[in-house]
C-alpha cells in the first residue's frame, strides 16, 4: 500500500502535500460558508456562480496549461503556483478581516484563484509520475489521492470550529501559512533523483494532447464520466452547506459534514492504493455505487444520518477519480502526460462552471434533496456511458459455464497507439506500451 515511500522525493512530498492540503480544504470550506451567509443571505446560486469562477479557467486555457507542464521544469512551476496561491489566499484573509469584502470582490478572487489553478493543477498531478517509477506511479497517485482526502477530514472540521470562534478571516491566513509546507518540500526534493522526463522531437504542439485521446476510445469513455461526475455530482460545498442550514447547523455542523465525508474517502483511496493496476471496470463500479449512495442520503431525515450516507459518496466517488487518475497516467505516453492530465484536469474541473450554476439554482428553487438527486441523475448516465463501452468492446461476456453469470475478458487489448497515429513532431520517440496496460480494462 505504501511501496511509493520508499523514494525519498516521495516521501517529502507526501508530508508537505498534507499540508498544504489541510489548509485548502480549511479554505475552501471558509469560501463557501462566506459567500452562503455573510456575502448573501443564503443565496446558493451565487455560491454556484464562485465555484463556477474557480472552475472555468482550467476548461478554457487546457490547451496552453497542459502544454507549459510538459514544456517547463514542473517543480520550479510549482513553486511559482503556491506562492501565488499563498499570496491570495492571505488577501482575502486580509479583507475579510477588515470588513471590505464583497461579493463582486470575492468573485474577483475566486476566478484569480481559478487561473493559477489552472496551471497548478496539471503540472503537480504529472509531477507525481516524476516522482516515482512507472510500476509505482498508479500507488503514487492513490497514495496523493489518501493525502488529499486525509487533510479533507481534518481541514472543513478545523475550519468550522475557527470561524464559530474569531472569524472566517483567520480561515484563509491559516492557509497561507499551510502553503509553506508545499513550497517546503518543493526546496527539499532532490532534482537529481527525479524521473528523467520523455521529450519529443523538437518542441510539443498543444494540439497533440486533443489528437491523442481522440484515438484512445478508453479515455473517452472515461474522460465523459469523469465530466458528469464532475459537473453535477461533486457540488458538495453546496450540497452539504445547504443541508447543514436545512437541519438547522452552523459553520461547524457543515465543517463536520465535510470531514465525514473525507472519512469515506480517505478509504476509497487507500484501497485505490492497494490495487496492482488502475482498472477501467473500477470507474464503472465506482460511479453505479455513487449514484446509489446519493439517492440515498437525498432521503435522509436526520442530520446524522445524512452524515452517515457521506462515507459511503465519498468513497465511490475517491474511488471512481482516483482510479481514472491511475488509470490515465499508466496508459499514457510520457511525452505528452502534462497534456493529458490537463485535458484531465480540465474536464473534471472545467464541467463545474457548467453543473455547478444550475445545481446551485435548483437548491435555492427546490431545496437541496432535489439538487442531490440530480447528480445522482448524473451518475448513472455516467455508468450508462461506461457500461455500454464494456458491452460494446466485447469485455463483458456470458460465461460460457454458467448460464446468468458474466465475466469480463482481462487478455482483450485495445489498438495500440503509436505517436505516428497522433503526431509526426513525436514520431522520434518509442511505441506506447498500451496492448500490455489495456488488457487491465
Amino acid at each position: 500500500m505504501f511501496r511509493s515511500f520508499s523514494a525519498f522525493n516521495y516521501r517529502v512530498w507526501f508530508i508537505g502535500a498534507i499540508v498544504s492540503n489541510v489548509g485548502a480544504w480549511m479554505q475552501n470550506t471558509a469560501l463557501s460558508w462566506v459567500v452562503l451567509t455573510e456575502l448573501t443571505d443564503n443565496d446558493a446560486a451565487a455560491m454556484g456562480i464562485t465555484m463556477a469562477l474557480q472552475f472555468a479557467p482550467p476548461l478554457l486555457l487546457v490547451g496552453v496549461t497542459g502544454w507549459v507542464a510538459d514544456r517547463f521544469d514542473r517543480r520550479r512551476l510549482l513553486m511559482v503556483t503556491q506562492t501565488l496561491l499563498l499570496l491570495l489566499g492571505a488577501a482575502i484573509g486580509i479583507l475579510l478581516l477588515t470588513g471590505v469584502m464583497t461579493l463582486t470582490i470575492m468573485y474577483a478572487f475566486a476566478l484569480a484563484l481559478g487561473l493559477v489553478a489552472a496551471f497548478d493543477n496539471p503540472s503537480r498531478q504529472a509531477f507525481v509520475s516524476d516522482l516515482v517509477t512507472r510500476e509505482n506511479a498508479s500507488n503514487a497517485v492513490a497514495l496523493n489521492a489518501a493525502s488529499f482526502n486525509g487533510a479533507r477530514m481534518i481541514g472543513p472540521a478545523v475550519a468550522g470550529l475557527v470561524i464559530v470562534a474569531v472569524g472566517t478571516g483567520w480561515v484563509f491566513l491559516v492557509n497561507g501559512v499551510a502553503f509553506l509546507g508545499m513550497i517546503a518540500a518543493l526546496f527539499l526534493i532532490r532534482p537529481h533523483e527525479l524521473v528523467p522526463r520523455a521529450k519529443g522531437q523538437g518542441a510539443g504542439r498543444l494540439a497533440d494532447g486533443f489528437r491523442y485521446v481522440g484515438k484512445r476510445p478508453d479515455l473517452m469513455v472515461a474522460f465523459a464520466m469523469v465530466f458528469l461526475i464532475g459537473a453535477f455530482g461533486m457540488n458538495f460545498p453546496i450540497f452539504a452547506s445547504t443541508m447543514a442550514l436545512e437541519f438547522g447547523q452552523d459553520a461547524d455542523g457543515y465543517g463536520l459534514l465535510s470531514s465525514i465525508l473525507a472519512i469515506g474517502s480517505l478509504v476509497g483511496a487507500l484501497m485505490a492504493a492497494r490495487r496492482d493496476q488502475a482498472r477501467i471496470r473500477v470507474v464503472v463500479a465506482a460511479t453505479l455505487l455513487f449514484s446509489a449512495a446519493a439517492t440515498v442520503s437525498a432521503f435522509m431525515p436526520t442530520y446524522w444520518l445524512y452524515a452517515v450516507t457521506l462515507m459511503v459518496t465519498g468513497f465511490s466517488v475517491v474511488t471512481m477519480l482516483t482510479t481514472a487518475n491511475g488509470y490515465i497516467q499508466t496508459t499514457t505516453d510520457p511525452v505528452l502526460r502534462g497534456r493529458v492530465m490537463a485535458l484531465y484536469m480540465a474536464i473534471l474541473m472545467g464541467g463545474t462552471p457548467i453543473g455547478a450554476p444550475i445545481v446551485g439554482w435548483v437548491a435555492a428553487q427546490y431545496g437541496p434533496r432535489v439538487a442531490i438527486l440530480l447528480g445522482a441523475g448524473a451518475a448513472l448516465v455516467a455508468f450508462s456511458i461506461g457500461a455500454t463501452w464494456m458491452l460494446s468492446s466485447g469485455r463483458v461476456r456470458r460465461d460460457e459455464t454458467r448460464r446468468f453469470r458474466l465475466t469480463i475478458d482481462e487478455t482483450l487489448p485495445l489498438r495500440v497507439v503509436t505517436p505516428e497515429d497522433f503526431s509526426d513532431q513525436v514520431a522520434a520517440t518509442t511505441p506506447i506500451p498500451l496492448a500490455r496496460d489495456a488488457r487491465s480494462a
